[in-house]
């Protein structure tokens, strides 16, 4: 085993063996004990975290925490109520906004086209020039005009 790998397992499982994985575990015992100072220094790392998270609890919300929680989750759930008075009358626009949506793609389709013809258009009529002028050495102001 390498010793990236054995670094990667203890900070991965701790310093403790019988957590590290039964696959590797073997091989990792076997690099501890070959590699000596370096290995030892990992694992004492790993073990002072271990000690550090052990005796560390997390605290319990009180009763009064806990009940606003669920009366906020349980306004987040609960629908708003409908307000009597002026609404306007759906005529059934989802519809609409899907056509429109293809609409505006295909006005942007036809800008793209007619942006896109007329630089093509351009270097035609370019190319058409310059095909011109090698073959009877006319002058550029007699083609265009």
């Amino acid at each position: 085993m390498k010793a990236e790998r054995f670094q990667a397992i203890v900070e991965a499982y701790g310093a403790d063996p019988a957590r590290w994985p039964e696959a590797e575990r073997d091989a990792a015992l076997a690099h501890a004990d070959q590699a000596g100072e370096a290995a030892q220094a990992v694992l004492a790392e790993a073990r002072a975290l271990d000690v550090g998270l052990a005796g560390h609890a997390a605290p319990l919300p009180d009763a009064a925490a806990f009940a606003r929680a669920l009366k906020g989750a349980e306004t987040a759930l609960t629908p708003a109520p409908r307000v009597r008075g002026f609404r306007l009358p759906d005529f059934g626009l989802d519809r609409f906004r899907f056509a429109s949506g293809l609409m505006a793609a295909a006005c942007a389709g036809v800008m793209f086209g007619v942006t896109l013809t007329d630089r093509l258009t351009a270097d035609v009529q370019a190319d058409a020039v310059l095909y011109q002028a090698t073959l009877s050495g006319i002058d550029d102001t007699e083609v265009l005009g």
